[in-house]
């Protein structure tokens, strides 16, 4: 557990940070919540488990997971991906309302993954 893990914002070319405003969108305490499951993937990383982190089935959605944030009835979701071994790259967060992932959700995430990889090897 020696791993020291980096943790990056999806930044968008107009400048704004999706996560970001996700999480100054969240009540006081979920985003409390939210901010110290982040902080436990950026300690443990690869390391972190269900119920916290899944990956997101689907051949198309490889690299993809979701950091899962649950405070008494409030249920977050803030996608983020690998980018090479140690680094996590946070994507975009939602509130989940229904049982099932949004399709919409998941292809947003794709979205800005696809956009933060092609961005960092220029």
């Amino acid at each position: 557990m020696g791993n020291i893990y980096e943790l990056d914002f999806y930044m968008k070319e107009n400048g704004k940070v999706p996560v970001q405003d996700f999480l100054y969108s969240l009540n006081p305490k979920l985003r409390a919540k939210a901010f110290s499951d982040i902080e436990l993937l950026k300690k443990m990383g690869t390391e972190l488990k269900e119920p916290y982190v899944k990956p997101i089935k689907g051949k198309e959605n490889k690299g993809l997971y979701e950091l899962r944030i649950k405070f008494s009835s409030d249920i977050a979701r803030i996608f983020y991906f690998t980018y090479h071994n140690n680094k996590f790259v946070l994507l975009h967060g939602f509130i989940k309302k229904t049982m099932k992932t949004s399709e919409n959700e998941i292809a947003r995430a794709r979205k800005y993954m696809e956009d933060y990889k092609r961005r960092a090897e220029l």
